[in-house]
């Protein structure tokens, strides 16, 4: 029978603790000239994987007699991870659903797996419908377990691991790295030690340019791992709790509603809507089809766009799809049946502003 992973912890290190891993990402493969553009590339890069603002999350817990199955005290502890995440006031909704193929974030738990980890933001929408999107490898009812909670929907609202940025300034002992994380309680492979531990992130990948070491994003790392900066050779141990900058990107990313939100505007077919938006703003469209038919909805301009379709449900918004068009030579477009008397929300969100800071939108 497998161990706890803590008591495999206390045996072979007692510094050492089971970590989150997440796998590898392909880099973006943008056009040389996006590339050139650094504010361009960086507004691109970083951005994606990002959920619109607004958007209503669904997440629900593997039940009946699966592998993931998520005992109930585990559930009390992801569901007050949520709850948390929801308290600083972000623009995103969370509801918990029993039917999984309702729920974008799919929740799972293992002890005999060991492993927790998480697909970064809108990437759990490319994960199978039988399989977890999140999942948990040990006990989440401690301190270290409802910091790695926080952790992994931090993972799953698109963020990536702190100490991977590549303004940390981290200089690891690397032999040090690869026997640790090689070892228990995590026992990685070499290539996972690298992609989730040794490898930076692309300047174009992190938001700011500090390294926040209190983050929920920031590994617990035993002695030695670090040579430096010095202050760290002896370990390093965040909080378990959000930061002060998670909360800043957080609500940079994901702002909430303020009293003088400008009220949606509704479109008409054939009739062109332009907007002026900066790098990383949002602007919301309601439409009400007259006769159910295919539409194409579609932008115009030369931003660097996303574009997301709602089905409005019961007074809530279901994601039905979304085309990206950032780094690209086209405007970004969907083509959906539509029908009559229901209503759809239109999302679009601004990467990088082309030459006329302004772009349009229209339902044909």
């Amino acid at each position: 029978m497998a161990q706890h992973p803590y008591e495999r912890a206390e045996t072979a290190n007692p510094t050492s603790m089971p970590l989150c891993s997440t796998p590898p990402k392909p880099k973006p493969q943008l056009p040389p000239a996006v590339m050139a553009d650094l504010s361009r590339a960086r507004a691109v890069i970083a951005t994606r994987g990002k959920w619109m603002n607004r958007t209503v999350l669904h997440y629900g817990f593997i039940k009946d007699g699966s592998h993931y199955q998520v005992p109930d005290e585990q559930v009390d502890v992801v569901r007050q991870a949520f709850a948390t995440w929801k308290a600083l006031g972000i623009g995103l909704e969370f509801t918990e659903v029993t039917d999984l193929s309702e729920a974008e974030i799919r929740i799972g738990f293992s002890l005999a797996d060991g492993r927790s980890a998480s697909s970064v933001g809108t990437d759990v929408l490319q994960v199978p419908i039988n399989q977890p999107t999140t999942y948990y490898g040990w006990d989440l009812t401690s301190k270290y377990g409802r910091g790695t909670a926080l952790h992994e929907i931090g993972h799953a609202l698109g963020l990536e691991h702190e100490h991977q940025n590549p303004f940390a300034g981290i200089k690891w002992n690397e032999q040090a790295v690869y026997t640790d994380l090689g070892g228990p309680p995590n026992r990685w492979d070499r290539g996972t030690i690298f992609s989730n531990i040794l490898q930076k992130l692309s300047v174009n990948d992190v938001q700011g340019s500090t390294w926040d070491p209190d983050s929920i994003m920031e590994y617990q790392f035993s002695p030695g791992l670090i040579a430096e900066p010095e202050q760290y050779a002896n370990g390093l141990v965040p909080p378990g709790a959000l930061s002060r900058s998670d909360k800043e990107w957080a609500l940079k990313w994901y702002p909430g509603e303020t009293p003088a939100a400008p009220r949606t505007p509704s479109l008409k077919p054939f009739e062109s809507v332009a907007i002026a938006l900066a790098a990383g703003q949002q602007a919301d469209f309601v439409f009400e089809p007259q006769q159910s038919r295919k539409f194409t909805i579609a932008t115009q301009g030369a931003c660097d766009t996303i574009l997301a379709l709602f089905e409005e449900i019961d007074g809530e918004s279901r994601y039905l799809g979304a085309d990206d068009d950032s780094g690209e030579d086209r405007n970004a477009s969907i083509r959906q049946k539509l029908f009559k008397g229901r209503k759809y929300h239109l999302r679009l969100r601004v990467y990088q502003p082309g030459a006329t800071g302004t772009t349009s939108i229209m339902v044909s």
